[in-house]
């Protein structure tokens, strides 16, 4: 049984920052790129993050300079170290692990997420 639980969010003024985690089980961590992504009200949810098994990473443009994916493949962690926070950056956040077979998560499969909210 996959399990992904994220933490980590919430509410921080413009230019904070902020370190989401993501803890998954029931698969073999390190075999799995994973993302993060988030979606914010009325809009896509949209890939904001990844990193292979290999520690490769990319990132959307809108953070790039900003946020960091890393991964702990010993406590099957990856976090997203966000700086420089931005308004535009509210959103829920969501964690995801792609395997040979696709992105774990998708349609109404997605997990609670956890909420980023950045407000002066």
């Amino acid at each position: 049984q996959v399990q992904i639980v994220e933490s980590g969010g919430g509410l921080v003024q413009p230019g904070g920052s902020l370190r989401l985690s993501c803890a998954a089980s029931g698969i073999r961590f390190s075999s799995y790129t994973m993302g993060w992504f988030r979606q914010a009200p009325g809009r896509q949810r949209e890939l904001v993050a990844g990193i292979t098994g290999g520690g490769t990473t990319n990132y959307a443009d809108a953070v790039k300079g900003r946020f960091t994916i890393s991964r702990d493949n010993a406590k099957s962690t990856v976090y997203l170290q966000m700086t420089s926070l931005k308004a535009e950056d509210t959103a829920v956040y969501y964690c995801n692990a792609h395997g040979i077979g696709g992105w774990m998560y998708n349609g109404d499969s997605w997990g609670q997420g956890t909420q980023v909210t950045v407000s002066s």
